[in-house]
């Protein structure tokens, strides 16, 4: 994709912007192209985030299996002192 440049920007618009990335954790590449898209009605294209292939392959943990998985691990994060002594 073209790369464009946006020159004669308002300075609080600018701020305003900027801004609004930093709240939301966006680049601000990212909030300037969903301004534009919510503009034109246009839609984005819906791309899959970079680890969705991984996750339908492996699959994903329910909230309880990941507590589970956790209580079942505990014992491995005690400490021997009588090995390190």
């Amino acid at each position: 994709m073209r790369q464009i440049t946006l020159r004669g920007m308002d300075p609080e618009v600018e701020r305003t912007i900027r801004r609004m990335a930093k709240t939301t954790g966006r680049s601000l590449n990212r909030v300037i192209l969903d301004m534009i898209y919510q503009h034109t009605g246009k839609k984005k294209e819906n791309k899959n985030p970079p680890a969705a292939s991984l996750r339908k392959l492996a699959g994903g943990w329910s909230e309880e299996d990941a507590a589970e998985f956790l209580d079942s691990i505990k014992s491995f994060e005690q400490i021997d002192e009588e090995m390190w002594a």
